[in-house]
Order: structure tokens, then C-alpha cells, then sequence
């Protein structure tokens, strides 16, 4: 038997990081099967469906390492409407499923609440098809139904609390439930790997599949991921959109590395390893089902590293959608005839140690692209304090003088203005980093001026005395 998963998301917003993660845990465990992975966009829902989403689904499944050529599909729920309708009537000929008039009004008002669920009214009134009937499944009254789940062992659900749930509506469309359970048999999926928010309807999805006489397939839900007060990830509340994390400048190995994680780890004591070792590695039954802490700034430190661990030309040129305003990302706040792609060049290997993000590349190197630095007023203020006109007339005295501008002629130079002013060299630099790049703290200052050059270094310093005056 062929092992074939599945990943069903609906396009209906920016692509979930707790999806990412299901896809990837889909993805491995079908390649370590030797099976397929298919890829099924569940767009049953019109008035909320948008083409531009599916081609997000797309792009962010290839951002992550899930290549167009690794899967099967994509397939579109809409297009199986004529098989869900089948397997209804299938359901309805067999005794299997009923049709219900009540309104929800109705039942509430037999009940006395709106919580405990459909009371089975119409289930012996023998209802034919109509208008406004919805179909529901005829629950069994009694034993249990066993779901055997790779991860949660056998979750057991007395059949007598389960209600007859509704399988298509009084409009003849069929519901979640019934549509997923018939696609799922349709491709031939054996095994279902999805979030844990799924598991309440995995046993009507499993009484559905043993109405229609097909083995249910093996289950296995992974754990809900959480914020920090352990709430599941909401898109209302949460940062969660996987594009979101791309255009701030996450790394897709840092990020796949991650999700990784939620719910899951590498063996010893480690948790930054290569692609090949989480491919290898990676089993389902040894996925913890405890809810996964999804950790902004845990991922925050993961992508330092990986940007760190980047060869200094890989770096160059992941930064440069930031650097010149490409696909999705917004333009830099230099015209583009200002870049200089030798001077960012040469910047490269100290910006690298410093950044978290690649997003966080254009406020470190500004400076050598704007006419006039981006001035930090708070930096200002607390920088050019009292003496500091002082400092950056000896600092324009003593930098107009050097014969050689290097980092190093440029330290020794203000080591020896500060020490003339009983200024130690952090105390002395600072009115000079505001000025030359409006901030008061970035690259290092003196490899920074070498690549800015004497003459903007020289009418900056000048500049910012001017100000002072």
C-alpha cells in the first residue's frame, strides 16, 4: 500500500504557521514512506474564497521547501461537489441518514438550551427530500467509537453523545464533514496528520467512513500551538501569518527548522540541526501531544543564527530585497541610484553579526545611502550633551589632518581627542555616531566611517556642529 497524506487548508487568509507546520510534518513523514504528499485546497466556502490566496498557499508552501514538483495536486474541493452529493444519497438510500426540518429555534425551545444539541425529533418521522430539509446521520445509539491515533493513542467516544449530526444542508450542499471524508476517499488518503482542534470530528468523520464501507485512515493530531498565556494562535490576536515572518525577514531554513519543533525534537541536546537530520529523524508516534508554545523570540534568536551560520555572500544576497524593494517587500528609504553595492558589500560581514532579522539591514546601513543620515531626535538629545560641539570640533581637526583613513588612523584619533577631555573612547564616539548616522548605536563606528569616506564623514561632523550652534 502506497502511504498518501494530505494537506487541506482553506484559502480564506494568510497562510497559518500552525498550517506550515502540519504541511511539513505531512511532507516528511510521506517522503520517509516512500508515498505521496497531495495538496487539497478546501474552497467549498465562496463568499469568503479569493484566487490570490490560493496562490498564497502556493508561494508559501515553496518558501518553506515544499516545491511544486514534490506534490501532488493542487485539487480543489469544489471541483468533487457531484461525489459529495453522491455519498449523500448513498447514506439516505441505506438507512444511514434522515432528513431534518427543525429549526434551530425549535430545538432549543424542546431542549430549554441552546447548548445541549439536536434532540433527534425527525429521526423515526421518515421525511422525504424538500426544501429547506437538511440530512443528518443517523448516529448509532449505542457503543463507542475508537479513534486510533498515533499520537493520542485511542480516544474513546460513547456513540450516545454524539448527535446526529448534519451532513448537507437544506440547500442539497453538503458540510465539512461529509466533503472531507469523501475526498479523503476519493484520493485514496491513508493517513489523516492534522491539528488537534480536528479531533471532536474525527469520530463522526470514522462512523462516516464505516457507513460507506471504506477503512477509516490512520489518524494522528498534532498538538494546537499556543501563544505565551498558552491561548491557541489567533489570527485576530496573534502575529501567525507564515508571509508575515518572510517579509520581516525570517530565513525558510531557520522557520522549517522551527516549526519543527512545536511538538516535537531532534535526538540529544540540540535543536538548530540541519534539514537532512529533522528529515531523518522526525517520527510521528514521538510527537508530544501537549499544546506547543509557538516563541516569538525563541524563533527571533533561531534566525540570528541561521543568518550568522550564512556565507558572507549567501548574506549579501539574501538582503537584497530589502536593499532594493523587491516582490513584497517595501522600498528602502534611498533612491535606488544611491545604493552602493561595494560599499554594502564591504559593511556585510560586520552587519551580519548584528541583525536578527533581514529587515533589520536597512536601518543598520541607511547611513551610507541617504544624502543626509535619518537623525534620531532621543539619540540626539542624548548624545550632544554639554562639551560635544567641543568633541566634534577637534574630531573634524583631527580627522581632516589624517594622512591614511582607516578604522584604525580614525580610533586612535578620537581615543586621543576623548583622552585630551577625560573621555573614555565609548564616552567620545558617541556625539560622532549620531552624527555621521543618526543613531547611537550600530555598525561598528570607525569600519563605518573608512567605507562612508572622509569627505561625507567630514560634512556630517560638520553638519551636526552647525546644529549645535
Amino acid at each position: 500500500m502506497t502511504v498518501r497524506v494530505r494537506f487541506a487548508p482553506s484559502p480564506t487568509g494568510m497562510f497559518h504557521v500552525g498550517g506550515a507546520r502540519s504541511a511539513l510534518q505531512n511532507w516528511i513523514f510521506a517522503k520517509q514512506q516512500g508515498g505521496v504528499f497531495v495538496l487539497r485546497v478546501e474552497d467549498t466556502d465562496a463568499a469568503r474564497n479569493k484566487p490570490e490566496w490560493t496562490e498564497g498557499i502556493l508561494s508559501a508552501l515553496d518558501w518553506i521547501g515544499i516545491a511544486r514538483d514534490t506534490y501532488e495536486g493542487p485539487y480543489f474541493q469544489s471541483a468533487y461537489a457531484g461525489e459529495h452529493r453522491a455519498a449523500a444519497g448513498r447514506l439516505y438510500d441505506a438507512g444511514r441518514a434522515y432528513y431534518c426540518d427543525c429549526t434551530r429555534e425549535a430545538v432549543q425551545a424542546r431542549t430549554g438550551s441552546q447548548y445541549q444539541g439536536y434532540d433527534g425529533f425527525c429521526r423515526d418521522r421518515g421525511l422525504p427530500p424538500g426544501e429547506g430539509r437538511a440530512l443528518r446521520f443517523r448516529t448509532p445509539d449505542e457503543g463507542a467509537t475508537v479513534v486510533v491515533d498515533l499520537i493520542r493513542g485511542e480516544p474513546t467516544f460513547e456513540n450516545k453523545l454524539i448527535e446526529d449530526f448534519v451532513i448537507a444542508r437544506g440547500d442539497g450542499s453538503p458540510v465539512f464533514l461529509l466533503a472531507n471524508v469523501v475526498d479523503d476517499m476519493t484520493m485514496g488518503i491513508t493517513h489523516v496528520i492534522r491539528a488537534e482542534e480536528h479531533l471532536p470530528n474525527t469520530p463522526k468523520q470514522q462512523l462516516l467512513w464505516d457507513a460507506l464501507g471504506v477503512k477509516p485512515p490512520v489518524w494522528a493530531h498534532v498538538p494546537v500551538v499556543v501563544n505565551e498565556k498558552r491561548q491557541k494562535l489567533s489570527k485576530r490576536r496573534d502575529k501567525v501569518a507564515l508571509e508575515a515572518y518572510r517579509d520581516e525577514g525570517y530565513l525558510a531554513a531557520a522557520m522549517r527548522n522551527y516549526l519543527m519543533l512545536l511538538g516535537w525534537a531532534p535526538s540529544g541536546d540540540r535543536e538548530i540541526v540541519p534539514w537532512s537530520v529533522i528529515e531523518e529523524e522526525f517520527r510521528l508516534t514521538e510527537v508530544n501531544p501537549s499544546p506547543a508554545f509557538f516563541d516569538e523570540k525563541k524563533l527571533r534568536a533561531f534566525n540570528g543564527e541561521y543568518i550568522r551560520a550564512l556565507p558572507v555572500d549567501e548574506f549579501v544576497a539574501a538582503c537584497q530585497p530589502w536593499l532594493t524593494g523587491t516582490g513584497t517587500i517595501a522600498p528602502p528609504p534611498w533612491l535606488p541610484e544611491e545604493f552602493d553595492a561595494d560599499a554594502f558589500a564591504a559593511v556585510a560581514p560586520l552587519a551580519q553579526t548584528r541583525i536578527a532579522v533581514l529587515s533589520e539591514i536597512v536601518p543598520n546601513v541607511d547611513f551610507l545611502f541617504l544624502a543626509e543620515p535619518s537623525i534620531d531626535e532621543a539619540a540626539w538629545a542624548k548624545a550632544m550633551k554639554e562639551g560635544a560641539a567641543d568633541l566634534l570640533d577637534a574630531a573634524v581637526a583631527g580627522y581632516t589632518a589624517l594622512e591614511s583613513w582607516d578604522a584604525e588612523s580614525l580610533k586612535s584619533t578620537l581615543e586621543a581627542v576623548g583622552a585630551e577631555r577625560g573621555l573614555k573612547l565609548g564616552k567620545a564616539q558617541a556625539p560622532v555616531r549620531v552624527a555621521v548616522t543618526g543613531r547611537t548605536v550600530g555598525l561598528p563606528l570607525f569600519e563605518s566611517l573608512e567605507v562612508l569616506g572622509r569627505e561625507r564623514t567630514l560634512t556630517r561632523l560638520r553638519a551636526a556642529r552647525l546644529r549645535l550652534v
